[in-house]
């Protein structure tokens, strides 16, 4: 009788991964920020509206071309992709948070789910949410603002590396955090300012040396760049270094949290 009860509720697992729980809790995650829909997609593209028109209105044809097209087409592409890393972030990092403060963590602990599962679900969580918001935003902004699209594979690989970086961010945030101040001194001293300073709103050929250097470093700038340079076809920087340094620093991230979250940091008394 045991070993017929052992069979009938024993998860189906290939090569040692809990499949349906890893799935289960990316719906979970997804469904999370569905359910508040208004906040978590219709907010961040109505925030990419109101710059486009401020920038609109306030420069109109009274500045010249950067990287070959006009001032405002420069920028779309960068702002859609500012909302992509952030709304990333913004999910893994909050979701970890209010489950530590609301007491609801253990649904994540408690369960037969590895570390490995646990991570990956929230961090494809953070990119679905990323991703979602990035696509609205294409389809309300572009077809209206006459942006050109060069290459969708790049645009979709950057948007997809990049919110995988702010998914991963977002997560060792959420796990660091003891209370919501500490989550918006991340967001307001960190995740704001690198993507304000990421050539966002500016070529980084305009700047002198020191901010260029500093440019060059930061993993923002190659995630805008790239993205940009798929609706553009002209790039800052260099599109190679910056899938090769991306992806090199998704998979020391995604082992960061993995590491973390196996040891229980902050989460585990």
């Amino acid at each position: 009788m045991k070993n017929i009860e052992f069979f009938k509720f024993r998860e189906p697992r290939l090569i040692g991964i809990n499949w349906l729980g890893l799935i289960t809790l990316y719906k979970k995650e997804v469904l999370r920020f569905l359910n508040v829909w208004a906040q978590t997609i219709v907010s961040p593209i109505v925030t990419l509206i109101l710059f486009t028109s401020v920038f609109t209105i306030a420069i109109g044809d009274g500045r010249g071309k950067v990287l070959g097209h006009d001032f405002v087409i420069f920028l779309i592409p960068g702002l859609i992709s500012m909302q992509i890393l952030q709304n990333a972030f913004a999910n893994t990092s909050s979701s970890l948070m209010i489950a530590k403060i609301q007491g609801n963590i253990v649904d994540i602990l408690f369960p037969p789910l590895s570390a490995f599962e646990v991570t990956t679900a929230m961090l494809l969580g953070g990119i679905t949410r990323g991703l979602v918001v990035g696509v609205f935003s294409v389809i309300i902004i572009i077809p209206f603002m006459h942006v050109p699209i060069h290459n969708v594979f790049l645009i979709f690989l950057f948007a997809i590396l990049g919110s995988s970086m702010m998914a991963a961010i977002g997560f060792v945030t959420g796990l660091w955090s003891q209370k919501f101040d500490h989550l918006a001194t991340i967001t307001n001293f960190v995740v704001v300012p690198l993507s304000f300073l990421s050539g966002t709103f500016y070529s980084i050929e305009k700047i002198n040396d020191h901010f260029h250097l500093f440019s060059q470093l930061n993993p923002f700038f190659y995630a805008i760049d790239g993205f940009r340079y798929g609706f553009l076809g002209q790039a800052d920087g260099s599109i190679q270094v910056g899938i090769i340094y991306l992806s090199i620093l998704n998979i020391a991230l995604w082992f960061m949290c993995y590491i973390l979250f196996e040891k229980g940091y902050r989460i585990k008394s």
